[in-house]
């Protein structure tokens, strides 16, 4: 696969003089943006360090209001923008002849792809993996008021929206531009990895109203958490994506010696 997409490469610039096309395969969105991803992560867990024993034991305090219910205001608000944007934007500029687009264009979306798909791992492992580790231990030494600690604020008001965002920019991604995931059906792998972690979400809300009304300790091993396994087992349709984007390449690149090169006219 190496050596084809090389091969590729080194025909693309042998024509760029005559015909000027964008690269085959650009990683420098992905990478600033999981670089911006992980910076917000960090400013986000700073924030936390700072305030979460100063401002973040007691639900009903002054300190706590002032510091993580307008954080939760302004988080909530920014995501439900960010999601309506995102969505409005991948729908706006979608193909509409998407059954008839190129094959180099088509390889081109393929890796365009990947790298939302990077982005949605990324972000499924701060969210779903880092923070929410971390919640357990915290509730099992502080005592809790409420179900809004500043714990649960962070991990299903900011972690968990953000990757089911990037997810949900994904599967549209796919859906709206690549004929594979748009004119053959519906990927149920791609279904499974984007559905079953977005279901965390409202399995995260029951599970806190679950500890808040029978006053459950926080024990991963408590039925009430259980949810949380079988969902997180979806993303194990990670791999059935995978395999349909790695064999939809290996065929492009296999017919890409047949494709004609445009002529600049």
């Amino acid at each position: 696969m190496t050596f084809i997409l090389d091969k590729i490469q080194g025909r693309d610039q042998a024509v760029t003089a005559t015909v000027p096309q964008k690269p085959l395969m650009d990683l420098k969105p992905a990478l600033i943006a999981a670089a911006l991803l992980c910076a917000f992560f960090i400013g986000l867990r700073s924030y936390e360090q700072y305030f979460s024993q100063t401002a973040g034991i007691d639900a009903f305090s002054t300190e706590f209001r002032l510091y993580w219910l307008s954080f939760l205001y302004i988080a909530t608000t920014a995501e439900l923008l960010a999601f309506l944007l995102l969505v409005a934007y991948l729908w706006k500029t979608r193909d509409h002849d998407v059954a008839s687009v190129e094959p180099r264009e088509e390889l081109h979306r393929m890796f365009y792809l990947l790298g939302w798909i990077f982005l949605y791992g990324l972000a499924f492992y701060w969210g779903a993996s880092y923070f929410n580790e971390q919640d357990a231990p915290w509730q099992q030494v502080a005592y809790r008021h409420s179900a809004f600690v500043h714990q649960n604020l962070i991990k299903v008001f900011v972690a968990i929206p953000l990757y089911i965002i990037i997810g949900v920019g994904a599967f549209m991604y796919g859906r709206t531009r690549l004929p594979i995931f748009a004119c053959k059906g519906v990927s149920v792998a791609f279904v499974c990895l984007f559905f079953g972690p977005l279901m965390l979400l409202p399995a995260a809300g029951f599970v806190e109203w679950g500890n808040t009304v029978w006053i459950l300790e926080e024990y991963f091993v408590a039925p009430v958490n259980w949810s949380f396994t079988f969902f997180g087992w979806f993303s194990l349709g990670i791999f059935g994506v995978s395999l349909q984007i790695i064999d939809r390449i290996r065929e492009l690149c296999a017919g890409y010696e047949d494709l004609s090169v445009p002529s600049e006219k």
